[in-house]
């Protein structure tokens, strides 16, 4: 495959596609059969093998610490992020928390700025802030709930929206010092395995008496959710943090408010409006920035993968 300098330009767009469709079904499950959210994280840990063992075929797993430390922080902040998301939720507002959430690629940006010195230049930088503000209008729901709006949810929150921004450069920093995709996301997908008990005691009960069709329609939506997490992976090993974390959090709701209009035919409240204009918007403006460049941003971890799961990026 060509390792175009705008490679990552695929991969963000196979992850907005299988995120955007799984956010319009994710919730599925719950909502039409009340199969626990718990239940759903288990499923999803062990959906995971399945893009893991695509990924690791024709690559050499790498043994290094500095390979276990990148890949296990990464897969531990973001399925322990997920895992805190459903106490979140059981304590406080949706339409407070989400918004508070979606504010995670602040974390990754800054941390790619200071400690990865990556540069952004004054364009991107407008499309980032159009990004991240289209986040959060697109995390705002159409109406507010009753749940109560003052405790321990907030440091929750908070919590979750460090633990993906740090996930996020976790991932871009592992390619960086030459971790192939394959290691990482084979740690991730370890790291997903070991809290898995963890669901099981928060879940209290196996849910014996759900009807096939919740387990059966967990597993579709959330094999989406874990081949996009390997496009992730993907993704941050050959663009910029900066813009790729913006860049993927923006477009991939974008993506869910299509499909469930068209499905549902449900149609997005201003706010959800306005961020869609944002996101479309923001993405362009931070692409078209990164092609005018002309920089390299694929990280040796890129560069060392055996082989590949999509189809070989444009030449530019």
């Amino acid at each position: 495959m060509n390792r175009g300098t705008k490679s990552w330009i695929v991969y963000a767009s196979l992850l907005v596609l299988f995120w955007g469709v799984w956010g319009a079904f994710s919730s599925e499950p719950n909502s039409r059969y009340g199969y626990p959210n718990e239940m759903i994280y288990i499923i999803w840990a062990f959906t995971m093998l399945i893009p893991a063992y695509f990924a690791m075929r024709g690559n050499t797993f790498d043994r290094r610490p500095i390979a276990a430390a990148y890949g296990l922080v990464a897969g531990l902040t973001g399925a322990g992020g997920q895992l805190l998301l459903f106490h979140a939720l059981a304590n406080g507002p949706a339409y407070l928390i989400f918004p508070l959430v979606s504010l995670s690629p602040v974390v990754t940006v800054v941390m790619a700025m200071a400690l990865l010195r990556e540069r952004i230049k004054r364009l991107a930088l407008v499309g980032v802030v159009a990004a991240l503000a289209a986040i959060v209008l697109l995390s705002i729901p159409s109406t507010k709930d009753d749940s109560n709006s003052h405790g321990p949810w907030l440091l929750m929150a908070i919590l979750i929206c460090v633990a993906w921004g740090v996930q996020a450069f976790c991932m871009r920093k592992a390619a960086v010092v030459g971790v192939n995709d394959a290691t990482t996301f084979g740690w991730m997908t370890i790291s997903g395995l070991l809290l898995v008990p963890v669901a099981f005691v928060m879940m209290g009960d196996f849910p014996s008496d759900a009807p096939w069709q919740a387990p059966a329609l967990t597993a579709v939506t959330q094999v989406l959710n874990a081949v996009g997490a390997l496009f992730l992976v993907m993704a941050f090993s050959r663009g910029k943090a900066t813009v790729v974390a913006p860049v993927t959090n923006a477009l991939a709701p974008v993506l869910t408010i299509v499909l469930s209009l068209a499905v549902y035919q449900t149609l997005p409240n201003l706010w959800g409006t306005l961020g869609i204009v944002l996101a479309l918007a923001g993405s362009t403006l931070m692409v078209y920035s990164d092609e005018k460049s002309g920089e390299s941003s694929v990280a040796l971890g890129a560069a060392e993968d055996g082989a590949d799961m999509s189809p070989a990026p444009q030449k530019s």
